[in-house]
């Protein structure tokens, strides 16, 4: 189950704060639900994700085969999975980003994201200042509630 934090005030959450908040991803893991995509079909083709880094895109699919594997798990840092430094941002920069969404952040041409990305994995400092910052402002958003908000089943589905 997730909550949907939908904020009243939509100019609360800029898109490089989510730039910041994904560096979250320097802990955690990922079902091969989350990612398989990008081994085998990227973009409809049954190809992979011409972004994948060779050798880690051949690591990933000794983890998550084509068929079944849906509920194995991969690091979304392997290099320090259960560390929370600025290795994620390091990661993307050689091709190693588990998710698309992670990946995009520097493949996407978005000249201010390019950049957070490369400032991010140089200054581990000014990664751990910004985050902070963006944590707090993100614990100040008002998520909609009563009927104005829901409670989700399934977090990619309204109810």
């Amino acid at each position: 189950m997730c909550v949907d934090i939908i904020s009243n005030n939509k100019k609360d959450v800029s898109d490089v704060r989510v730039i910041f908040i994904s560096g979250a991803h320097t802990i955690g893991m990922a079902r091969c639900t989350s990612f398989k995509q990008r081994l085998y079909n990227q973009d409809g083709n049954n190809q992979p994700d011409s972004t994948l880094e060779v050798t880690y895109y051949n690591d990933l699919k000794t983890v998550c085969p084509e068929n079944g594997g849906d509920n194995n798990i991969s690091p979304l840092d392997f290099a320090s999975p259960a560390r929370f430094d600025n290795t994620y941002f390091k990661l993307i920069i050689l091709g190693k980003g588990l998710l698309t969404s992670d990946q995009v952040l520097l493949s996407g041409n978005v000249e201010e994201t390019m950049f957070l990305v490369k400032a991010f994995a140089e200054n581990d400092a000014l990664f751990f200042d910004q985050f902070a910052r963006s944590m707090v402002k993100m614990g100040n958003i008002n998520p909609l509630t009563g009927y104005n908000g829901e409670v989700r089943k399934n977090c990619r589905i309204a109810n």
